[in-house]
């Protein structure tokens, strides 16, 4: 799974930049580009940090930041969005594939913290 984690939030990482690269060259389309593109590319980047964590309670809480930039990477999505700049059939696969980021990860600090009391 460890693999398959990594791929997938790299692919999703590139998504993000291609999608970036559609948005408006407006105040907005610059400022929600340059949002998106740090919380939806550090999901990968911090993923692969939290399993180079020297401590249960270290992987614990890099993935909490991991999990914390995947949903914020869903707000993101949503507001672009909904203000009209790009279109639902655009957003919506990388609105699903953060929304499921996000619960693979809330489940792994939940099992994590689990299996840490053990």
């Amino acid at each position: 799974m460890d693999k398959d984690l990594k791929q997938r939030t790299k692919a999703f990482a590139l998504e993000i930049i291609k999608l970036v690269t559609e948005l408006p060259k407006t105040t907005a389309g610059f400022e929600l580009g340059k949002q998106i593109v740090r919380s939806g590319t550090s999901i990968g980047a911090n993923y692969r940090s939290a399993q180079r964590g020297r401590s249960r309670a270290e992987f614990i809480s890099k993935l909490s930041i991991v999990q914390e930039e995947a949903d914020e990477t869903v707000f993101w999505l949503e507001l672009i969005f909904e203000s009209g700049i790009i279109t639902e059939e655009r957003i919506k696969p990388l609105h699903k594939e953060a929304c499921e980021l996000t619960a693979i990860f809330t489940t792994m600090i939940i099992n994590a913290k689990r299996n840490s009391q053990s």
